[in-house]
């Protein structure tokens, strides 16, 4: 019994830190960015490093329409 709590525990944290690492792009996903798609790719591809993860999010939060 105490082997399935963990088991569980363990996928509910993967599940937490899947979706903290990919908050960039569900944050532009729901508000409809404009560049929703290379967000996405940018938080895929170089969000492992802090500072990639970092501009996703600032892009992704940024007011519509500011790059364009």
């Amino acid at each position: 019994m105490e082997n399935i709590l963990i088991g569980l525990v363990m996928m509910a944290a993967g599940i937490l830190c899947l979706l903290l690492y990919f908050l960039p792009a569900i944050i532009s996903f729901k508000r409809e960015h404009e560049y929703r798609w290379a967000i996405f790719a940018i938080n895929l591809f170089v969000g492992w490093s802090f500072i990639g993860w970092v501009v996703a999010l600032v892009w992704a939060v940024m007011p519509k329409g500011k790059l364009s």
